[in-house]
């Protein structure tokens, strides 16, 4: 009940920081930072990331591993029962809302691919998190029951451990997650393919190559292309090209923030 007490505490840590997150992140580009402050949020995901691991994980396995070589019969277990039972309703009902929320970004695909293709990364803290949540609380349970089976406390030292596991493999998920996106990455093959085609529909392009995205933040996309014009046209007709480029892909992807046009030769 400690390690709950403990993870619960994390977690609701853990919020605070994302919602402080969502607030930085909706902050206006500057002088500083021309492209404004997106990244706050994969930023603060990363933290959480961080103390789930290190609070969440670290005070369950060490909490856990002084139990079973000092075990100590608990109090009454009926009010620990009482406690897990609010808390795992409560979880459930977070964990489905925030499932509702993300199922509508799905596509069709499994949740584990969507989870690993998503750069909405609260939203997918609050899933892992919360899933860890519910298997920790069922975990508790069962340590607690066992012990008063048993009369053995040593199974409840056990069960700290385990949850502690649980929660280190949960932070070492999101932490990769986190990484990839602070670190940058492309946004989906589907809407890289679709800016090709837009940039190519235009009169005087003859061919896009490498079009380059990076996610700012989950809705926020940066976009190169590197686009080979005819040569027979002239100079301000280039320039007249990559206006509408531009202004076809602010018009047709929302979330394209930025788009260079960037002429190609070779």
């Amino acid at each position: 009940m400690l390690t709950e007490g403990v993870h619960s505490l994390v977690d609701s840590t853990n919020h605070v920081l994302l919602l402080y997150g969502q607030k930085r992140s909706a902050k206006p580009s500057d002088a500083i930072h021309p492209l404004g402050y997106g990244r706050e949020l994969y930023f603060w995901s990363f933290i959480v990331a961080i103390l789930v691991f290190a609070l969440g994980a670290g005070v369950s396995i060490y909490e856990g591993i002084l139990h079973i070589l000092h075990p100590e019969h608990g109090a009454d277990p009926m009010i620990a029962y009482i406690v897990l039972g609010i808390a795992f309703a409560l979880e459930s009902w977070s964990t489905w809302e925030a499932l509702k929320a993300f199922n509508i970004t799905r596509n069709g695909r499994s949740l584990w691919a969507a989870i690993r293709a998503s750069k909405d990364a609260p939203t997918i803290v609050v899933l892992l998190e919360n899933g860890g949540a519910l298997a920790g609380l069922a975990i508790a349970a069962a340590g607690i029951s066992i012990s008063q089976w048993t009369h053995n406390p040593m199974w409840d030292g056990l069960a700290s451990v385990l949850i502690g596991l649980v929660l280190a493999a949960v932070a070492i998920l999101l932490i990769i997650e986190a990484k990839g996106l602070l670190i940058g990455e492309s946004a989906d093959p589907e809407l890289v393919e679709a800016l090709r085609v837009s940039a190519e529909t235009h009169v005087g392009v003859t061919k896009v190559h490498d079009v380059l995205t990076v996610h700012h933040a989950p809705d926020k996309v940066v976009s190169v292309l590197d686009v080979n014009f005819d040569d027979n046209i002239s100079a301000a007709d280039v320039e007249r090209i990559v206006r509408d480029i531009e202004a076809k892909v602010a018009a047709d992807f929302p979330m394209i923030a930025l788009v260079y046009v960037r002429p190609f030769s070779g």
